[in-house]
């Protein structure tokens, strides 16, 4: 009897395409896109950032510097009109002010208190890189300070004392908000992943109406498509309404009660935050509403959303940070609708963007949710199995 059942479980594994994928296909796509995605995690790519300077000193010492630091990170942008705005819609990811002034602290004997180099970063950018940028800032200054000590005294260069850190500033720039914490950044993006995720009940609910012929029974009494797709979508949008809520909470009374940072909902716009979290509801339920009319068992509804949800939040910046990637994966990730909701997310809550500032992300999810909705249509008008 019992070659005979290990027989019959091979036998129905054998007949499971999705749950074999699951079980193979999936974990070898997701080591794939994380080795890729975390390729540079331990080596920062900081030669890769966009940034630009500000440069209000053109002396020599500056000079140097500048060049001291174009060797290592290439050449800068153009620095824009508005550069402040470039820096909180994250276009640039930092940029380095030259203050005048600077020349004559780097030549004079002491250094002065007050900074002379500031390190303007956008507000999202990653801890590890922020500080890693700090210290070569740094260290660049020290060097040219070494170099021109050097040609003085006509003797080696000083190792870089601890008064050169007061020379350089460093901030990520809010704009006059305050500094981001790792609470902010982990809220929204898992906040857009469980928003995502309510394909496995809806699909799951969709296949067991299917199967007890509920719907069946429901169109042969004349009861339009679009009212029954709509049925099941607005409940979901509720549920997605008070996932929100439920998340926002958490970060701003909870986190800080376990010893954690505090979600700061200060000064943000909140008409741009209610549309943004709408945009990505709608086009979470759409997709969970197309997928719940592609799958036709109980093992692909558990199996097919999940697994598309786990890609699209590893592909997307939810699991692993946009701004730890290496450039082909950064592209990658803008093609994942959870990036679109998540930099949507942040836009409002990091970067104190309006209506606006939030409409290209809002826009492309708007257009997904569209096509989304159709595809379910189209699925739906097909017999049912």
């Amino acid at each position: 009897m019992l070659p005979a059942l290990v027989k019959k479980e091979l036998l129905a594994l054998a007949r499971d395409v999705h749950g074999l994928a699951a079980l193979f296909l999936m974990p070898v796509i997701f080591i794939v896109l994380m080795s890729l995605a975390l390729k540079d995690y331990y080596n920062p790519p900081l030669a890769a950032l966009r940034y630009a300077v500000d440069q209000r000193d053109a002396d020599e010492p500056a000079q140097l510097m500048l060049a001291a630091w174009r060797r290592t990170h290439g050449v800068p942008q153009a620095l824009p009109s508005d550069w402040q705005a470039a820096l909180r819609n994250g276009q640039l990811k930092y940029v380095i002010v030259l203050q005048a002034g600077l020349s004559d602290a780097l030549h004079a004997p002491t250094l002065p208190t007050a900074p002379r180099v500031q390190l303007l970063a956008e507000p999202g950018i990653d801890g590890n890189l922020f500080n890693a940028l700090r210290a070569e800032l740094i260290g660049a200054a020290g060097e040219v300070k070494g170099r021109l000590e050097s040609q003085v005294a006509g003797g080696p260069p000083p190792p870089p004392g601890a008064s050169i850190a007061a020379l350089v500033q460093a901030e990520r720039f809010t704009g006059g908000g305050t500094r981001p914490t790792a609470v902010q950044q982990n809220v929204p993006a898992w906040l857009v992943f469980g928003m995502f995720f309510v394909v496995a009940s809806l699909s799951s609910l969709f296949i067991q109406e299917r199967a007890s012929g509920t719907l069946g029974r429901l169109r042969s009494l004349g009861v339009p498509r679009a009212m029954l797709l709509a049925s099941k979508a607005l409940p979901y949008l509720g549920v997605n309404a008070l996932q929100a809520l439920l998340m926002l909470a958490v970060g701003v009374w909870l986190m800080p009660l376990l010893g954690g940072d505090a979600l700061s909902l200060a000064g943000i716009h909140w008409g741009a935050l209610a549309l943004a979290l709408g945009a990505i509801s709608l086009a979470a339920v759409s997709l969970s509403l197309a997928l719940a009319c592609a799958v036709r068992s109980h093992a692909q509804a558990a199996t097919v959303g999940p697994i598309v949800n786990v890609l699209m939040a590893a592909a997307g910046g939810i699991m692993v940070p946009k701004f730890v990637m290496p450039p082909f994966m950064q592209r990658v990730a803008e093609l994942s609708p959870m990036n679109w909701g998540l930099e949507a997310l942040l836009t409002v809550l990091l970067r104190g963007g309006g209506v606006a500032a939030t409409l290209p992300e809002v826009g492309r999810l708007v257009a997904f949710a569209a096509a989304m909705l159709l595809l379910a249509a189209w699925l739906f008008r097909k017999p049912m199995a």
